[in-house]
């Protein structure tokens, strides 16, 4: 069972904040700026040369990279984690880490891509966290976008998304779970998977043809998780042309949606695109399938 909803600090100026790289190696110089874009907020970044190592794809072995998350929720000055980027590694992170720890802790979190796997350690430890952009891609943020990423930070639910398109009309209301899709239905069937039981899933990828989000989303249906649920919503799915079958991602999408018969919509403005808006995951939301709103309750 999970516990009850536990919302991390808000972060403030002054505040540390550990940075922290629990999947991919990545540009250096990218990083530095993001880094200096966190200290023009008003932030002080805590990392250390470890950070920057490179084993094959990953940002050093599985061990130095659970050990960097687990040092950053023990230090009882870091506020919030911010990972660096995606790519792939952090599902290998899992069985390494402490669900009890990250509970203890209660720090927030913000990442998205391959950091939904520790998206999903934080639901089933009942914190909050943001779905948002990394150290890495900071810099490429115009001021307003890094504005409002600072504001979810300091505890602001994002504004309502009022274009969604939707898929399947009706009205559901629940916590925001979800983030990747490729990295979700990873986690189908390990004891790792996020906390489903009366909630909104939220979905994005980047690079997947049709017919792999197809298999993908048969992958989650198989396992029982829409039957859980009480709508979902759909984010960006880029880099993901038709096929020479001509079928689209978004024909996949519906053809799910419709099949499960839940209230869905797609088109959220999140995900792998240049402006990717933020979503507080745990947080309770509404979702109006028939008019194309998502909307987050006020925090209790």
């Amino acid at each position: 069972m999970t516990p009850p909803l536990l919302e991390p600090p808000p972060l403030s100026i002054g505040d540390h904040v550990a940075l922290i790289a629990p999947s991919g190696a990545f540009d250096r110089a990218a990083f530095l700026r993001g880094v200096a874009r966190l200290e023009a907020l008003g932030y002080r970044c805590r990392y250390d040369e470890g950070i920057f190592e490179r084993v094959g794809y990953c940002a050093g072995d599985d061990a130095r990279r659970a050990d960097e998350v687990e040092r950053a929720l023990a230090d009882p000055e870091v506020r919030w984690l911010v990972a660096a980027r995606g790519g792939f590694g952090a599902t290998r992170l899992l069985p390494r880490l402490s669900v009890d720890a990250v509970r203890r802790a209660g720090k927030g979190l913000v990442g998205f891509s391959d950091v939904t796997a520790l998206h999903a350690l934080w639901a089933r430890a009942g914190v909050a966290s943001v779905h948002g952009t990394m150290v890495a891609k900071l810099d490429a943020l115009p001021p307003d976008a890094l504005a409002r990423w600072a504001g979810a930070l300091a505890g602001a639910s994002p504004a309502p998304f009022t274009q969604l398109t939707p898929l399947v009309h009706g009205h559901a209301e629940g916590p925001l779970r979800g983030g990747n899709l490729a990295v979700l239905a990873a986690l189908a069937g390990t004891p790792y998977a996020p906390p489903l039981d009366d909630a909104v899933l939220f979905l994005e990828d980047v690079g997947e043809r049709p017919y792999r989000v197809d298999r993908m989303l048969t992958t989650l249906r198989q396992a029982g998780w829409f039957a859980r649920l009480r709508g979902v919503v759909f984010g960006a799915f880029t880099e993901a042309p038709a096929g020479p079958d001509g079928v689209e991602t978004r024909d996949v999408l519906r053809e799910h949606a419709e099949a499960l018969g839940l209230p869905a919509a797609c088109d959220a403005p999140v995900g792998h695109v240049n402006d990717n808006r933020e979503l507080w995951l745990g947080r309770r939301v509404t979702l109006d399938a028939t008019s194309g709103t998502l909307r987050w309750l006020p925090v209790p």
